[in-house]
């Protein structure tokens, strides 16, 4: 979706109803608004918010206050102030278009968040339960706990596939999904689609979920001559399932002939259909293995590739 800016203003309230009169162009039936030194929010915090502005006008995440609070003066304590029904506030906060942006619009000065300028407009505001680890950074030590955070809860994967099929008679080859005339054809229980084949394995082997011949074992009559369109988008759907993004993968394939440079293009195309991600997140290159082995001797070709997945 378009990113929309707007300029900021010289305190909170005045910058988010610099956007919300942006937004009222084209009005949302829901806005979230989040603090930007929260970046450690989590998308379950989030979704909370969201389902409470069901059935409320506003709703904001929140943690009970559990430590005892002290009031001070001098360095000193002068008394304590009782916890009970305290919470500590946080973001994303989650209104009603219209209503908050009425409430902004006649609020008169500085307010500590968006569910005070709620409040003081006679809105009721929901309390759903937020996150410690949804911090908001506010001095330098809160940079080392937010890196903590965000690496514990990065999930990256990265798997390696590789597969050779040798020439047989024939007068083309199927290479990333793309038909090469050539003076030989692949040989191999289904299309023969060396490129591929390693690419579907690089990705189940990300996942940890094994490889092709697993799957779609040779010794099953279904699969003769199968696209491999089909192990490609199969492992794409487990990816999908198990809450892992295909966030980039690489394809090199190793042969003296046909050249591929000239269909590079629409096999990255091709790829980038079939995973369902942009094709920037996609490369297809070649090489030779300069006259040495099989490849070399033109018997077959052979083909490596490396996906990396991102827990969504």
């Amino acid at each position: 979706k378009p990113l929309i800016l707007t300029e900021g203003g010289a305190d909170r309230s005045t910058s988010v109803l610099n956007g919300l009169r942006v937004l009222s162009a084209n009005p949302p039936k829901n806005v979230l608004i989040h603090d930007v030194a929260r970046p450690c929010v989590r998308p379950d915090t989030i979704d909370r918010v969201i389902t409470a502005l069901k059935t409320h006008q506003a709703a904001a995440p929140a943690l009970p206050v559990t430590d005892a609070l002290w009031r001070g003066g001098n360095d000193l304590v002068i008394g304590t102030q009782d916890r009970r029904d305290l919470f500590r506030a946080q973001t994303p906060q989650g209104f009603h278009f219209k209503v908050i942006l009425a409430a902004h619009q006649s609020h008169i000065g500085a307010a500590a968040d968006d569910v005070e300028v709620a409040r003081n407009a006679g809105i009721a505001v929901a309390i759903v339960p937020g996150d410690e680890d949804n911090i908001k950074i506010t001095t330098p030590g809160d940079f080392v706990r937010a890196e903590r955070i965000l690496r514990k809860t990065m999930d990256i994967r990265t798997g390696n596939g590789f597969d050779v099929h040798a020439f047989e008679t024939g007068d083309k080859v199927v290479l990333c999904g793309v038909e090469i005339p050539h003076t030989a054809a692949l040989k191999g229980h289904s299309d023969a689609d060396v490129a591929m084949h390693a690419l579907t394995d690089a990705i189940y082997g990300g996942l940890g979920q094994g490889d092709i011949g697993q799957w779609f074992p040779p010794s099953d009559p279904q699969w003769q001559g199968a696209a491999s369109s089909v192990f490609l988008a199969h492992a794409t759907e487990i990816a999908l399932k198990s809450g892992f993004v295909i966030t980039h993968v690489d394809v090199t394939i190793i042969c003296e002939l046909p050249k591929i440079g000239p269909h590079a293009g629409v096999m990255k195309a091709r790829l980038a259909e079939i995973l369902a991600i942009d094709v920037t997140r996609v490369s297809v290159k070649a090489t030779t293995s300069e006259g040495l082995g099989f490849t070399g001797r033109r018997e077959g070709i052979a083909a490596m590739a490396t996906a990396t997945l991102v827990k969504a």
